[in-house]
């Protein structure tokens, strides 16, 4: 009782996640991938994910409080954070990415700041959700995560 009640978390979670807006398609292809030779697959490549994303946030900071802005170099980290982010499916992670993006090509400091404000935002929120989805998702077990497409 106590397993099926915990697959039934689980899938409700993954699904807020989805109605919300914080996962696209892309996290079910990612999902796809995983089998019984790699039931972790899924949360590795996102552990991987906050990794490289906190080192290119990490660089966009930087690169903030230089002036003149250089928002040639603002936009091309911005560029790989995105591209990271649409790896793992992270769609609202990815929309503030492309606004970030937009205030570069306008060369507009104060927007990119505050665009920046909320990609950190998302980003937290993100990595917070997707713990508690992994968590659950090991307290299931891993013939729940190889199979992992409740879709």
């Amino acid at each position: 009782m106590e397993y099926s009640n915990l697959q039934r978390q689980a899938a409700s979670m993954k699904k807020s996640l989805f109605d919300q807006g914080y996962l696209d398609e892309q996290f079910h292809q990612l999902e796809d991938l995983q089998d019984e030779v790699s039931p972790n697959f899924v949360e590795e490549v996102v552990t991987l994910f906050f990794r490289d994303s906190a080192r290119l946030m990490a660089n966009v900071e930087q690169a903030l409080e230089k002036n003149p802005q250089n928002f040639s170099k603002l936009d091309g980290y911005m560029q790989q954070l995105k591209g990271s982010t649409c790896s793992i499916g992270a769609s609202r992670m990815k929309n503030e990415c492309n606004l970030f993006r937009e205030c570069c090509r306008e060369e507009n400091n104060e927007g990119c700041i505050r665009s920046f404000q909320k990609v950190k935002r998302e980003h937290a929120v993100l990595r917070q959700k997707l713990d508690s989805y992994f968590q659950l998702l090991r307290q299931v077990g891993p013939a729940e995560r190889a199979s992992g497409s409740s879709n």
